[in-house]
């Protein structure tokens, strides 16, 4: 589809998608994830005109299925008139050409089509830039399908063999040549966002990012509690950048809140790498926000999802708050009490409406008090610095001039900044009152 939707003249509306029941995995498995092939294929506008679930012993080397389950699912494709065909795995090179061959159509992987979505959602340069990335990559062992498909749109008429191989490798090399440009673009915007977020560490808010399976309700969480208006739609990968915003807790403490990249199940290996630098925000913070969507059918099976790729990323054990969203939508007590056993102090909110929004900002405060400290401090007048990071970044309980214009504040800060203010503690004087 990266290349194939550009050449077609028209647009694709009907695929056929195929589900694997691979070996080893639990019965239902394969009718969850055609589920979710199929939102994907919707949000690229393809309809689901059929369907069919394989029961995969091993893999084969040629269609990845069998020979015969192979022309069986292209003539369905075709009985039901669809213009392409998806398969629920990731195909080779060889194999996606030997099904297009069989099939006489396009033929995508799940990889093919989550990275069309993202290229699709990509706005910041550096989202960009990962996305095309990614695309090259994933291009790049497949040029000779292109070629395919320019000579099945042009009647065959592509020249001799050896010239069609030779431009194969002319285009392989500038393939890899922008592979390489791209490379380069995004190590630079990486270094340029740590310089920012160093800056921004310096006079740092505690922080908190949202997490959870695409399509979760991260963004309309993030409206809830910010009043911002971040894009919200019903579609997987809505938004793919980060976005930071500011809120202040019920004790009045700053806390910066991170709405990352949705999680998703079998996501292709170079938008992992890619998109890393989307879910360090989720490495870096003090403490997650785990959104589920109660009321997806698989929602235990996406929290599950979630976990394990933060395992990956190191994230697993920070201190998270789960929130169990839509509880508009699926508001059964018995599901509740189950899962307020499994997971003690869980929250049940709606974003849409607001409900539990309010018990969501009582444990952020609860979690920040405890990465928090209080301390007594006076500042000289040449330290006005540390007396704006102490408005800025943490309470004021009390402050006061005294005779020499220093500044005595007693004030509740992050543990991860209260270094700066060390050489000028003194002990904590609180009033009983």
């Amino acid at each position: 589809m990266i290349d194939v939707l550009k050449e077609n003249n028209r647009k694709m509306e009907q695929a056929f998608i195929v589900g694997i029941q691979e070996p080893g995995s639990p019965h239902g498995t394969a009718i969850e994830h055609l589920y979710e092939l199929k939102e994907l294929a919707k949000t690229l506008g393809l309809k689901t005109s059929g369907e069919l679930i394989v029961s995969l012993k091993i893999p084969h080397p040629k269609f990845f299925i069998g020979s015969g389950k192979a022309e069986e699912i292209a003539n369905l494709a075709k009985e039901k008139s669809c213009e392409c065909i998806i398969v629920d795995s990731e195909l080779s090179p060889s194999q996606q050409r030997n099904w297009e061959k069989l099939a006489a159509m396009p033929v995508f992987d799940r990889q093919e089509i989550i990275i069309d979505i993202f290229a699709d959602r990509a706005i910041s340069r550096e989202a960009v830039i990962q996305v095309e990335l990614a695309r090259l990559q994933y291009m790049l062992p497949r040029l000779a399908r292109a070629w395919t498909h320019l000579s099945r749109q042009k009647g065959g008429a592509m020249g001799t063999r050896g010239e069609g191989e030779q431009q194969i490798e002319v285009d392989r090399r500038i393939v890899k040549k922008k592979i390489a440009h791209y490379q380069r673009d995004l190590k630079d915007v990486k270094q340029h966002r740590e310089t920012q977020r160093k800056l921004r560490d310096k006079n740092r808010a505690l922080q908190a990012a949202i997490v959870g399976y695409t399509n979760a309700g991260k963004s309309s969480l993030m409206n809830a509690l910010c009043g911002s208006s971040v894009l919200v739609e019903d579609k997987l990968f809505a938004t793919l950048d980060p976005t930071t915003r500011q809120i202040k807790l019920l004790n009045n403490q700053p806390l910066l809140l991170t709405d990352t990249v949705g999680f998703i199940r079998k996501l292709p290996h170079t938008l992992v790498e890619a998109f890393k630098s989307t879910l360090e925000e989720a490495v870096l913070s003090d403490m997650l926000i785990h959104v589920v969507d109660i009321s997806d059918p698989y929602f235990e099976e996406h929290q599950a999802t979630t976990l394990s790729v933060l395992g990956e990323l190191g994230a697993k054990d920070k201190d998270i708050i789960t929130v169990f969203n839509k509880i508009d939508v699926q508001d059964d007590i018995l599901i509740k009490r189950r899962l307020e056993a499994i997971h003690p102090g869980s929250i049940f909110i709606s974003a849409k409406n607001g409900e539990g929004i309010d018990n969501l900002l009582s444990a952020l405060t609860g979690k920040a008090r405890h990465k928090s400290e209080i301390l007594s401090v006076k500042l000289p007048p040449e330290r006005h610095d540390l007396a704006a990071l102490a408005y800025k970044s943490g309470k004021v309980i009390s402050s006061e001039y005294d005779e020499d214009g220093n500044l005595h504040l007693t004030i509740s800060v992050d543990k991860a900044i209260s270094g700066k203010f060390a050489e000028f503690r003194f002990p904590v004087m609180l009033s009983s009152t």
